[in-house]
């Protein structure tokens, strides 16, 4: 089988459209020697180096539970007020610890815990420190926290990765200098590292990188209506998220990306029916198969 080195996009449940991607990449002989990604897109990837084939993502994607992975209240009577104290004492809606929970089970059925299970470099995703207001690459980073890669949890990498700010509640570290800091979702400063296996120093690169990105090839350029303080705080936050990685993408890069066109799905929707999700797998496949046949390896 060839290898790639595959970088993966955040995006939610939309994030159903890699099972038909990845299936594709099989079917033609192509396999991930490393994976990285970006909140959904780091889950993927970590499924990926334990072993899980698409069909069985497919199954854990379809049998996950998603709406009881959020821990809801046990005071819904409350109403928005409580919702809105707790994000404003908790800094989230939700603890995350169940969606943690349910990573490490997957990971650990198939013998993969910590990151040293793995080989080194193999795996990598996307957090945001906004303590120090920095972007934090798992687990190279960790070290600036005064952890151990190797021995790091991999579902708690996932967990940093995806914790959609408000929604989750960060994760804390402590960092070197004996600061308390809060990590929460890489989105928030690189949705798409392709960078991280793609760099300009790469002359003679020992496989090729390809990206897996849930948008339009052409969205990069499509200006944003804002009309209103709404509007305006949305698009700050949409240029946070995209403006690092468009560099790289409307490069040289493009030609190694898989853009895949899906449907306007919010990060924080967590249920999907069943024509939603056989919609996003078909649209990675069809996507995947119409970039493989004009790619050169």
């Amino acid at each position: 089988m060839k290898k790639v080195d595959g970088v993966f996009t955040g995006g939610g449940l939309k994030a159903f459209a890699f099972v038909g991607a990845i299936r594709e990449l099989h079917k033609k002989g192509i396999g991930f020697e490393r994976a990285a990604g970006t909140s959904a897109g780091a889950l993927v990837a970590a499924l990926i180096k334990a072993g899980y084939t698409s069909t069985e993502m497919e199954y854990l994607f379809e049998e996950m539970d998603a709406e009881q992975l959020l821990e809801p209240s046990r005071l819904p009577i409350l109403s928005s007020f409580y919702r809105w104290l707790r994000v404003y004492k908790s800094m989230g809606l939700y603890k995350g610890r169940r969606f943690e929970d349910w990573v490490f089970t997957v990971l650990k059925q198939k013998g993969i815990i910590t990151f040293g299970d793995l080989e080194p470099g193999s795996l990598k995703m996307i957090a945001s420190d906004l303590t120090h207001g920095r972007l934090v690459v798992l687990p190279d980073d960790l070290v600036h926290y005064g952890l151990i890669p190797e021995q790091f949890s991999i579902a708690r990498a996932v967990r940093m990765s995806c914790s959609l700010p408000f929604f989750f509640e960060p994760v804390k570290l402590v960092s070197n200098e004996g600061q308390r800091a809060l990590v929460v979702d890489g989105g928030v400063l690189s949705n798409f590292p392709i960078w991280l296996f793609f760099s300009e120093e790469m002359k003679n690169p020992v496989r090729p990188v390809l990206g897996l990105r849930l948008s339009p090839a052409a969205d990069y350029t499509s200006p944003m209506e804002i009309k209103n303080a709404f509007n305006m705080l949305h698009s700050l936050f949409e240029t946070m998220r995209q403006a690092h990685d468009q560099r790289h993408i409307a490069t040289k890069f493009e030609r190694n990306i898989i853009f895949i066109p899906t449907e306007d799905i919010p990060v924080t929707q967590f249920s999907l029916d069943v024509e939603m999700k056989e919609r996003l797998i078909a649209a990675g496949a069809k996507s995947t198969g119409k970039f493989l046949k004009a790619w050169s390896y």
